[in-house]
């Protein structure tokens, strides 16, 4: 009998993680210091849940149907924006806007796919991305990272058969957190295009990239979108996160055919989080700002208290955006001791293996911190717990 899509691949690892937590209570004086998901805990600031309050109760288009696409002025917001930021051209009919990045990622591998085709992805992934390839039919083609966790596009060239139709890269990295060089970007924009081939580029956490203007110039290309799709989402930068509202930036056959995908599976896209993440672009800069400024002060925070990891043979091997991917110097697998920090530490993290195939090396070793609900206190907390620990 043949499987299912869904029995391909992998249970989803943070719920997984989560069911660790079962039957394992944690003292007042050590509570449990979570910094196993990538997502804001917090809700919405105040004024964005304001405007909102009076678009559920005055805006009535907001609680219809509305364009597969999505909401035009959010589309035309996008483009402006990206237009700006980027220095180059982003027209409204190149951005579709979907319900989540994760969907974005999904709608752009089924206009790619078919049964049986390869696509080529840096590790450690980020899970998903595998296990939406896994159920697609689409087979994963792990590329092997360099140093500073940063892949190289020489490398992947070897990889590029006739099956392969996409590269897709995230940066700021999810799980590393590492910022990958324009140069990179570049590198690899240029392999997709003599290839035929796409280059998907997730820049989920591009509003907490520590670096000053453009993070690269894909889009100064005039003919970017014969190669690039972008992903993007409004969760993190607004705490959407419950309104599941992202983006994806592309050419225009293309956003057609990825018309078709979300048409069949969600119609439309929110339209209560599309009006708000349209607010928040209009009118939250500063405070998105300040946002920006608060992550890097906790990424710095990671880097000034590490030396207490370091001290005991632990390794940074990146750091960025929500994360800091670390190798521990115990005599076991990361798989074994996640679920052991938790009784042990009271630390809920994932361990390396969720984010690589099982039979590659490294994953063993590692583990992801996702620090962006913790304060400096809190790293320095944690921090003194995993150094404390005698496996």
């Amino acid at each position: 009998m043949n499987q299912s899509r869904t029995t391909a691949t992998f249970a989803p690892p943070v719920m997984e993680a989560r069911r660790w937590l079962d039957g394992v209570t944690h003292p007042a004086d050590r509570p449990l210091l979570n910094v196993s998901q990538a997502a804001p805990v917090d809700p919405p600031p105040t004024r964005m849940r304001e405007a909102m309050a009076q678009i559920v109760m005055h805006d009535a288009e907001a609680h219809l149907y509305g364009p597969v696409l999505g909401l035009p002025d959010l589309r035309a917001e996008v483009a402006a924006q990206w237009t700006v930021s980027y220095g180059g051209t982003v027209t409204a009919d190149q951005v579709a806007i979907t319900s989540g990045c994760n969907q974005a990622f999904a709608a752009a591998i089924a206009t790619l796919c078919a049964e049986g085709d390869d696509v080529i992805i840096p590790v450690p992934y980020y899970f998903n991305h595998r296990m939406w390839l896994d159920m697609s039919g689409v087979r994963t083609v792990p590329l092997m990272t360099g140093k500073g966790m940063i892949p190289n596009a020489t490398d992947c060239a070897k990889l590029i058969t006739e099956k392969t139709r996409a590269i897709a890269l995230v940066s700021p990295n999810n799980p590393c957190g590492v910022e990958y060089p324009a140069e990179t970007l570049s590198a690899f924009r240029d392999l997709a295009r003599a290839h035929g081939i796409a280059l998907i580029v997730d820049e989920t956490y591009r509003d907490f990239d520590s670096r000053t203007g453009a993070p690269h110039d894909l889009f100064a290309d005039s003919n970017w979108d014969d190669t690039l799709i972008q992903l993007y989402s409004f969760s993190k930068a607004y705490r959407l996160t419950g309104h599941r509202v992202g983006a994806v930036v592309a050419g225009t056959a293309r956003l057609a055919e990825i018309e078709k995908f979300l048409d069949t599976v969600t119609i439309c896209p929110s339209q209560l989080g599309q009006r708000a993440a349209l607010w928040g672009m209009q009118n939250l800069g500063d405070w998105l700002a300040g946002e920006r400024l608060e992550i890097l002060d906790r990424r710095a925070a990671i880097e000034d208290n590490f030396h207490l990891l370091a001290d005991k043979g632990w390794n940074l091997l990146g750091c960025g955006a929500y994360f800091a991917y670390v190798q521990h110097p115990f005599a076991m697998s990361s798989a074994d001791l996640a679920p052991l920090l938790v009784r042990e530490a009271g630390v809920l993290l994932l361990p390396g293996t969720m984010f690589m195939p099982s039979d590659l090396p490294g994953g063993e070793r590692q583990l992801r911190i996702a620090f962006a609900n913790i304060d400096r206190a809190g790293v320095e907390t944690l921090f003194n717990r995993l150094s404390s620990l005698e496996l």
